[in-house]
This record gives structure tokens, C-alpha cells and sequence, in this order.
């Protein structure tokens, strides 16, 4: 599983020119599934952006995670985070994990995420999206899983 984190003060989310999604001070997750990935891959990502210390305190520094600012997320699924640009001119995707497996572990990182109490507003898997967002720092992270780490 791979993730872009942008930490930000307001996003939004459209699809056919009607906003689906909209948050205000949280976290943007585009959420790459890699076809090898399983639910124990799904828990450890969900735990960790909920509680990675990303958010600034009253002195400035990084302390505070998504669920002390009280945070928003907005989750678009990106299955071309696992496209792969090594040979050629144009990226193959075939670690991506196919709609069959895709869709269901998507919807149940959003679940998850709603389930610790975190305020979730998402893309439409598979559309055209058009995403608009003010990052806030800019804060950027990419976030592989253990096992995309070890491969």
C-alpha cells in the first residue's frame, strides 16, 4: 500500500463539475493498492495517518496528529501511484491492484478511518477527478507499507 499524505487547510474533490467531497483542515490521502496487499497492510496504514504527529502545537513543532486537531480527511483512490516508469515511454501498471480487489479494500480504509472517529469525505473510485487543495506548509509525505518497504 502506498500513500501521498498532504497535510492541508482546505481540499476538495470533483467529479463532472460537482464537488463530491470537501474538507477543511486535515489530511489528503491519495491511497494507492498494490495488488499483494492484504488487510494487515490496510490496519498499519490507517494507524499510522491517523496518529503520525504532523500538526503543529502551540510552539510550532510537529506534536499533534489528525485526531488532537479534531482533522478531516479526504481519501481518493490513485492506482497510479503504482505505476511503474522504468522502461519505455509510458507507465505500466500492473502492481496496482485490479477494481475487483481495489474497491473493497478502498471502501474499507474509509471505514476504518470513520470508525475511529475521524470525519471522511472520499473520491468516486475509478472516475475522473478533479482535485483542489491548499497544503499547509507544505507538508508532503509517501508512505509505503512494511511489506512495499521490504520488496
Amino acid at each position: 500500500m502506498r500513500v501521498v499524505l498532504q497535510r492541508v487547510t482546505r481540499a476538495s474533490v470533483e467529479v463532472n463539475e460537482k464537488v463530491i467531497g470537501k474538507i477543511k483542515n486535515g489530511l489528503v490521502v491519495l491511497l494507492g493498492i498494490h495488488d499483494e496487499d492484504n488487510m494487515k497492510e490496510l490496519d498499519w496504514m490507517v494507524n499510522k495517518i491517523i496518529g503520525l504527529r504532523i500538526f503543529e502545537d502551540e510552539n510550532g513543532k510537529m506534536n499533534h496528529s489528525l485526531i488532537d486537531i479534531e482533522g478531516d480527511l479526504l481519501i481518493i483512490s490513485q492506482f497510479t501511484l503504482y505505476g511503474n516508469c522504468e522502461k519505455g515511454r509510458r507507465p505500466g501498471f500492473t502492481d496496482a491492484a485490479r477494481p475487483e480487489k481495489a474497491i473493497p479494500m478502498y471502501e474499507e480504509f474509509i471505514n476504518k478511518c470513520r470508525g475511529l472517529g475521524v470525519h471522511v469525505e472520499t473520491g468516486e473510485f475509478g472516475a475522473d477527478m478533479k482535485v483542489d487543495l491548499l497544503n499547509d506548509g507544505p507538508v508532503t509525505l509517501i508512505i509505503d507499507s512494511p511489506t512495499r518497504l521490504r520488496s
